[in-house]
């Protein structure tokens, strides 16, 4: 078992690209561990330029997943698990419809998809789109809903509940302790279904294993440069990131 496995990671690492998938799993750690999102709309347009639709999912899923296990512990303390509870409930059926997207979708329009959707985050991010209609339960399950939706199709859950978090009152640590519990249940739940459906082979998981190894760091550096009154550095850091990996993806680059 331990021989084939050693297999697999001498397989992944001629992986094309890979010194590019690194790079960009070192930025996605970086930008999580600060802002507490974001990591796969830094990695995602890269995957997407590497591997099939699936595959770029499944393995943003395992480092994402595997990576941010050490952010828990103290995302446990501050999340809002009031919200947490109806954005769960709505999150099930919603990635459901995101996976049945996700198989059926071309690359191309898979590649255009994440691209744009981690742009238009970005944009909207930029220009202080904030959410100012209510904040209860139907609404709070309708971003659990859309989150779902995306990401089972793109792995990118995050741009619903960014916007609608970041535009409320709450305190920095608590809006980043829920969203990274969020994310940790999207990619639990993606991962489920994934294995199930015999979409994560042992190939996918040596990438993701050499993978965590910059993400994993970056995360690790992130979080210990993170200092809650030093929140709009991080925002403009993690715009210029985002920004930056979408426009590597757009397949314009690529003839």
């Amino acid at each position: 078992m331990f021989d084939i496995f050693l297999s697999d990671l001498a397989l992944a690492a001629e992986t094309p690209g890979l010194s590019w998938l690194i790079a960009a799993a070192f930025m996605a750690g970086l930008t999580r561990g600060f802002a507490g999102f974001g990591s796969g709309l830094v990695f995602m347009p890269f995957a997407g330029a590497v591997l099939p639709p699936a595959q770029a999912v499944a393995v943003v899923v395992v480092m994402d997943l595997i990576g941010s296990l050490a952010n828990i512990p103290g995302a446990v303390r501050l999340a809002r698990w009031q919200d947490l509870k109806w954005l769960g409930i709505a999150l099930i059926p919603g990635v459901l419809a995101g996976l049945w997207l996700l198989f059926w979708i071309e690359p191309l329009v898979f590649r255009w998809g994440v691209s744009l959707l981690a742009l238009s985050t970005v944009a909207a991010l930029i220009c202080g789109w904030q959410w100012r209609g209510r904040r209860g339960i139907p609404e709070t399950m309708g971003v659990g809903f859309l989150a779902g939706i995306f990401g089972g199709a793109t792995a990118l859950p995050g741009p619903p509940v960014i916007l609608f978090y970041l535009s409320s009152q709450l305190p920095v640590q608590v809006m980043r302790a829920t969203m990274t519990i969020f994310m940790v249940s999207v990619d639990l739940l993606l991962g489920i279904s994934l294995g199930l459906t015999g979409q994560i082979g042992s190939g996918l998981v040596a990438l993701a294993v050499i993978l965590l190894v910059p993400f994993g760091l970056g995360n690790a550096i992130g979080s210990f440069l993170f200092r809650p009154e030093r929140v709009k550095i991080y925002k403009v850091g993690s715009w210029l990131v985002i920004g930056a990996s979408a426009l590597y993806g757009l397949p314009i680059w690529q003839g």
